[in-house]
């Protein structure tokens, strides 16, 4: 048997069975994204036929369908997919760099950071629009920065990381209720939807910065993707094969960091979608490749799927961050209670 599965003709068809399972896994994504983006421009409250949302996407002012699509539909379907991309992408580096699902910018403060930083300047500041946006990057970047440094100890082992991002999230949240606590009534409601995640009310200029984030810092993380995958076997190893491990580290944390802190300063912390996406990518495709484009995907389909079910099948209407906090919720749970079961990783 082993000198079946290690000739050089067994690895070669192995390997070309991986790499058709990991493009089959992204084709099933990229189909359910065109699909949910679709559906969302199509069908919401009433049906616009596909040859009329065309000729809105290419330009054309169509009676009605112009701002239903123009100006209602295509926001929310674009900053969703871009919000989910980050999110997916960004969560994912975490849980490969330190080897734990639990490691996600929901756990570990990193969010949190960004909506303090948000919610202050929109009670405290009566501040909105772009300058919240770069006080929550900056104030998501500062807080990753202070979980690094807290946790580092001869390196900076991932249970340890997670321990301290946690009460780091702990305080901060503290601080966010207490803000609002004493927050006028005409600050509050902007404040608490922003909290809670949504596209509500989407302009197709907040994704122009969202989309530069993604490109400059998803660029950064897939130039790194080998550097990655060889830290899922160990830092120890990782070094044995050339790695930076210290030097990646760094890179990585502040271009997850800054794409995460850029999509939660546009739509607010939509929950768990970072902490999902790359679960979920690993179950579809093993260890037959890459996590960080198949996360993404994931990512996207998620926070698209979850607004428009959050809008029109469920009874009541809801923003996308609650319908994907019911998701994540239960997971977590089940996560934690694996994982002080036999440990694991992603």
């Amino acid at each position: 048997m082993t000198s079946v599965q290690f000739t050089p003709a067994g690895i070669a068809d192995s390997r070309r069975r991986r790499a058709r399972k990991h493009r089959l896994a992204v084709t099933i994504l990229l189909t359910l994204i065109v699909v949910v983006f679709a559906l969302t421009l199509c069908l919401g409250q009433s049906l616009t036929p596909p040859d009329e949302v065309l000729r809105v996407l290419l330009g054309e002012k169509v009676p009605g369908a112009a701002f239903t699509v123009g100006q209602l539909r295509l926001p929310r379907a674009v900053l969703s997919l871009l919000a989910g991309l980050s999110f997916g992408l960004g969560g994912v580096v975490f849980q490969i760099m330190l080897r734990n699902p639990l490691a996600s910018p929901d756990i570990i403060g990193i969010s949190s950071g960004a909506s303090a930083a948000a919610v202050f300047a929109i009670v405290a500041l009566s501040l909105s629009g772009p300058i919240v946006s770069v006080l929550a990057v900056a104030a998501g970047l500062g807080v990753a920065l202070l979980v690094y440094g807290l946790s580092f100890r001869n390196g900076v082992a991932g249970t340890r990381l997670i321990l301290v991002g946690i009460g780091v999230s702990a305080m901060l949240e503290s601080v966010i209720a207490y803000i609002l606590s004493s927050a006028p009534a005409w600050n509050l409601q902007e404040a608490m939807r922003w909290l809670t995640g949504s596209v509500n009310g989407a302009q197709l200029d907040q994704a122009v910065p969202l989309l530069m984030a993604l490109v400059v810092f998803g660029g950064v993380l897939l130039s790194r993707s080998r550097d990655l995958e060889a830290l899922r076997l160990g830092d120890d190893t990782a070094a044995a094969l050339g790695v930076n491990v210290a030097g990646t580290r760094i890179v990585v944390i502040v271009a997850a960091v800054g794409m995460i802190a850029s999509a939660t300063a546009v739509t607010g912390p939509i929950a768990f979608v970072a902490f999902l996406s790359g679960p979920i990518a690993a179950r579809l495709v093993g260890n037959s490749g890459s996590l960080l484009v198949p996360s993404a995907l994931v990512g996207a389909t998620l926070v698209l799927a979850g607004d428009y079910g959050g809008q029109f099948l469920l009874p009541s209407r809801y923003p996308v961050g609650v319908v994907t906090g019911a998701l994540g919720a239960p997971y977590l749970i089940f996560l934690i209670v694996r994982a002080n079961r036999s440990g694991g990783s992603l």
